[in-house]
């Protein structure tokens, strides 16, 4: 049997945890403090990725106009709502602790990689009890450049003491296949994230459709 990789890099939301529900519960606050109506949690899902100020532009823009000021005006609100109410419904997708006890007990080095702000990334680690397992957590304001530009991929891997040929990337959206891409390192894709796309459409080198298949995929790509 092949070995796994040396590093594995995870996307954070929509990958590791299904956050969805107090991001939109987020949205909708901030939403609201703009005289705006809510938006359903499941089309929250598909506005996930790309960061808060992207995420609080299609909220808007799903409920009228989106304009730059009122995107200024909402993301303090979303920021601070969010970081009060960081694991009130989020919970890790099934399978995930013990994927992430498997890689560990074989050895391999554990990042993340999101576009949340790195201060909301480790609180929410921390909130799921997963201090420890993380050898690097990089947020979107880590580096200059986040995801989909290489550079953040490969500063992750950097930080966790990594080296691109013997990485691995898991994500969920086409913002994580570009990077990986752009880093030159393989990615897996889980079906199950917040895609605005089919995942099947990603075009990653393997699907997986729940974490109990993520060693056999990542041993094919070691």
């Amino acid at each position: 049997m092949r070995s796994l990789p040396a590093t594995i890099i995870f996307d954070l939301d929509g990958t590791l945890v299904d956050t969805a529900p107090d991001l939109c519960a987020a949205l909708n606050h901030a939403l609201e403090q703009l005289g705006r109506p809510g938006v359903p949690a499941e089309d929250v899902r598909h506005m996930v990725g790309h960061g808060a100020r992207r995420l609080l532009e299609r909220g808007l823009a799903a409920t009228g106009s989106m304009t730059a000021e009122l995107v200024e005006a909402g993301v303090p609100h979303f920021l601070e709502f969010y970081g009060a109410n960081i694991a009130v419904g989020s919970r890790p997708f099934d399978g995930v602790e013990t994927a992430l006890d498997a890689l560990a007990a074989e050895g391999c080095t554990l990042a993340i990689c999101t576009n949340k702000p790195v201060a909301l990334s480790r609180a929410l680690v921390t909130a799921l009890g997963w201090d420890g397992r993380f050898a690097a957590n990089l947020g979107f304001d880590s580096v200059p450049f986040p995801k989909p530009d290489a550079g953040h991929v490969l500063a992750a891997i950097a930080a966790a003491g990594g080296e691109p040929l013997s990485t691995v990337f898991v994500g969920d959206s086409i913002t994580d296949v570009n990077a990986a891409r752009a880093a030159g390192v393989p990615v897996v894709a889980v079906s199950f994230g917040f895609s605005d796309r089919p995942a099947a459409e990603l075009g990653a080198d393997k699907l997986i459709h729940h974490y109990d298949a993520l060693l056999s995929a990542l041993r094919d790509l070691a």
